[in-house]
């Protein structure tokens, strides 16, 4: 599934849909880290390492929407992942204030584990409401990060 959301990223910005890929995840052990190996993927389809960004407090979907905004000063996201995903992803996005618009990286049939993801959906659909209205949840702020500036240091950030 995260090799199809890359896929699909990098396509849209193959086509000059968006300006930078932006891989937000999990690196909170050393040797997991979500936003390099969706980096790598990306450059071994393609795209050049000047075209993406990188997010290393990216997670839980929360956070990546709030750091997109309040870290990476952004207003305007596009988000890819799976279907299942879309709703939560993008109410948590336009409820922190970005405008969002999202596009499905079901680029295949997925599995059994696609079902268990799918079904997990509702009750964090409910969690997400309750982030966004009553609990707030922490998240790893910082210095804001320009990912457009040309002193961006890309993975090295």
């Amino acid at each position: 599934m995260l090799a199809d959301r890359v896929l699909t990223a990098a396509d849209l910005y193959k086509a000059g849909k968006v300006d930078k890929l932006l891989m937000t995840g999990d690196n909170s052990v050393d040797i997991y880290n979500e936003p390099w190996a969706m980096a790598d993927y990306a450059t071994s389809h393609g795209i050049p390492e000047e075209g993406i960004a990188f997010d290393y407090a990216g997670r839980r979907t929360y956070a990546s929407c709030w750091r997109a905004k309040y870290i990476f000063g952004l207003d305007q996201v596009v988000l890819v992942t799976q279907r299942f995903h879309l709703p939560r992803a993008l109410y948590l996005c336009q409820s922190l204030g970005l405008d969002a618009v999202g596009v499905v990286a079901d680029r295949r049939q997925y599995s059994f584990a696609s079902k268990r993801y799918a079904l997990r959906e509702a009750p964090a659909c409910i969690k997400a409401w309750l982030d966004v209205h009553l609990i707030h949840p922490s998240v790893i702020g910082g210095d804001p990060i320009d990912i457009f500036s040309p002193t961006y240091k890309g993975r090295y950030e």
